[in-house]
């Protein structure tokens, strides 16, 4: 039987020759690179336990392979079970329900680890992840507590659980609330007239750079006093809030009026006797005469309206 340390060695050597040559560049491919030469040191101790003196390279390269799949079958099941679960790391039971459903009896492993012919393989070196640097850092991390098993996984960052009482009162200073005020309300004009200056149309100071300090083009207007007559939006909101009030008082009177009218008979009597030109026509004809322009209505006092 050869040395064991030598069949390792070979198969080290040979599987670095069969990558074709060719360097790792990114830590991941060392990485992965590191992980294969291991399995193929466990496959060449494993083939010298087994009796072999030698072992053809073809062969070697076959059997980790199916190791490598074998291993990867079962990190790939156990990660199913893990998530079935609503867990994101698997623990011990996962795997031993991923070997029962894969056909492997997992009362032989104590007995296979303890025995006697077994090869004990120096580690490998280490090769660190890179290790991507937490954005929040909060509290200190909690370690499991005596009732709970080292295989489970750790407990969470302690930034998404705790609560981080903040302290800082706010600025009632008044020179710097009017400082802040007016800092937002010239960064607001700023980016309104870049905004405007890129959309619309501009105007340069110098003819020949047309895009340093650009400037509003002045947009001329036909009727320059129109915007001086026509109503603000409050003015109109007022005078429809003046015509509602007068059209309910207007409403009011009319139906007092008609319960009066309809409690005299008598009225009704001179009422039919009236001619057909009486005052009403006259009256409409009056507001069809008048041009509805808000400027040419008579002044309206607002209504005082008395508690009752």
């Amino acid at each position: 039987m050869a040395d064991p340390a030598v069949a390792s060695g070979a198969a080290l050597s040979a599987g670095g020759r069969g990558s074709g040559g060719k360097a790792a560049t990114s830590p991941a491919e060392n990485y992965h690179l590191a992980r294969r030469r291991t399995l193929q040191v466990v496959v060449s101790a494993l083939l010298t336990e087994s009796g072999f003196e030698s072992a053809e390279k073809a062969a070697v390269e076959t059997l980790t392979e199916m190791m490598q799949s074998y291993i990867t079958e079962i990190g790939r099941c156990a990660k199913a079970y893990c998530e079935h679960t609503a867990r994101s790391v698997p623990t011990l039971s996962d795997t031993v329900v991923t070997l029962i459903e894969m056909g492997f009896n997992a009362d032989t492993l104590p007995v296979y680890a303890k025995r006697s012919q077994r090869m004990v393989i120096t580690a490998p070196p280490v090769t660190n992840q890179p290790v991507t640097p937490r954005a929040l850092s909060a509290g200190q991390k909690r370690t499991h507590p005596a009732y709970i098993q080292g295989h489970f996984p750790e407990f969470p960052d302690p930034h998404t659980y705790i609560k981080t009482p903040t302290f800082r009162e706010p600025v009632s200073d008044y020179q710097v609330v009017r400082e802040k005020a007016a800092s937002q309300r010239r960064d607001v004009e700023r980016a309104l007239t870049r905004f405007m200056a890129k959309t619309g149309e501009t105007q340069s100071l110098f003819k020949d750079d047309i895009t340093a300090f650009p400037l509003i083009a002045a947009q001329p207007s036909s009727i320059p006093y129109l915007s001086a007559l026509l109503p603000s939006e409050l003015e109109l909101q007022t005078l429809e809030e003046t015509d509602s009030s007068e059209q309910d008082d207007q409403t009011d009177s009319e139906n007092a009026a008609g319960n009066i009218t309809n409690d005299d008979p008598g009225a009704d009597k001179e009422n039919s006797m009236l001619p057909p030109s009486s005052v009403v026509p006259s009256v409409k004809a009056t507001e069809d005469s008048v041009i509805d322009n808000p400027y040419l209505r008579p002044v309206k006092k607002p209504k005082v309206r008395r508690k009752k």
